[in-house]
């Protein structure tokens, strides 16, 4: 078993993940700001080793990869590293000794889909910056890999969910009313006729992905895509959250400028976002390398998460019961 340091341990993979490890025998290092615990305690948390680090002012210090490197790691699971000059200080630190370094990339490396399923041999044409920085992560990755230098995997998430955190709603968007349309019956408006496509996947599923990386040695040099094993469009998570309540949904489909107006524009830019990309990945490269096999389907990811947000004051369901997930 490895001696492993997960950096950013306490966010929405590192809680599945490190649990994980723990289980598996690795020793774990667990890296964060100390600001928060994980989302939901273990008693494995207490076999690990916690350490304090803010990420950010360490990377302007010029001193994080070093702080990573004196830690002695087999293996670095790297969960919260988004530009290229934070993650060339970290491989320069790591290149003496080696380790595997495990990265985690975004379906947003890809642009808007022009072929569906998108696999990993698509070119790269991210925008905006997180999907950029990204991309350019990647990258550098790769040709460290395969130039015979440091060995990195890097791992693709959708738009992750699970009970702890908001997640992105059939609506394409993090706008809690949405959830309470759907659960009462009311009118849900989305534009381009609901065809927008969205990924999810399960954080314990990305964290399976991440454990599985650190055995499959043919993994190094290559990217993953880590979703769940169907995308859904708009309006087919929207009837499938519907009938948690029992109900079909009410769906009106209005256009752009409809759709900003009720939805707000801070909402309807997220949403923009996500449905301009209508990135459905294949995930037949992680099947085969790292024998990636998702538990959760889209709605299922959607189904904890919102049972969580609404047992916890933060998704309003009209006082309706939440059944099981619907058919996937």
């Amino acid at each position: 078993m490895s001696r492993v340091v997960v950096i950013g341990a306490t966010g929405h993979i590192g809680t599945y993940l490190v649990p994980r490890l723990v289980d598996g025998g690795h020793e774990v290092i667990a890296v964060s700001r100390g600001a928060r615990g994980p989302y939901h305690a273990s008693p494995q948390w207490d076999a690990v080793t916690r350490v304090t680090a803010d990420r950010e002012a360490e990377d302007a210090e010029g001193t994080f990869g070093e702080r990573v490197a004196g830690l002695r790691p087999e293996v670095v699971i790297d969960l919260i590293c988004f530009t290229r000059a934070s993650a060339q200080q970290l491989v320069e630190a790591l290149r003496p000794a080696r380790p595997l370094l495990v990265h985690c990339g975004t379906i947003w490396v890809h642009g808007p889909a022009l072929r569906v399923p998108v696999t990993e041999d698509e070119p790269r044409t991210a925008c905006g910056e997180y999907g950029t920085g990204k991309a350019e992560i990647e990258a550098l990755l790769n040709e460290e890999a395969r130039s015979g230098g440091l060995p990195t995997v890097v791992l693709h998430p959708g738009h992750i969910s699970g009970p702890g955190w908001p997640v992105i709603t059939p609506a394409g968007n993090l706008d809690p009313a949405t959830w309470t349309a759907l659960a009462t019956g009311q009118a849900l408006a989305l534009p381009d006729n609901g065809l927008g496509v969205l990924h999810h996947v399960h954080a314990d599923d990305v964290a399976q992905a991440f454990e599985l990386a650190l055995s499959r040695p043919a993994a190094a040099g290559n990217s993953f895509h880590v979703v769940a094993a169907q995308a859904m469009n708009q309006r087919g998570l929207a009837a499938g959250a519907a009938r948690w309540f029992g109900r079909e949904p009410v769906l009106d489909f209005v256009s752009w400028d409809e759709f900003t107006r009720r939805a707000g524009p801070e909402h309807a830019e997220v949403t923009r976002e996500h449905t301009s990309r209508s990135i459905a990945a294949s995930i037949a490269r992680a099947r085969q390398v790292l024998g990636y096999a998702p538990r959760y389907s889209s709605l299922d990811a959607l189904h904890e998460a919102l049972a969580w947000l609404a047992a916890n004051g933060q998704a309003d369901i009209g006082g309706q019961p939440l059944a099981a997930a619907g058919p996937r």
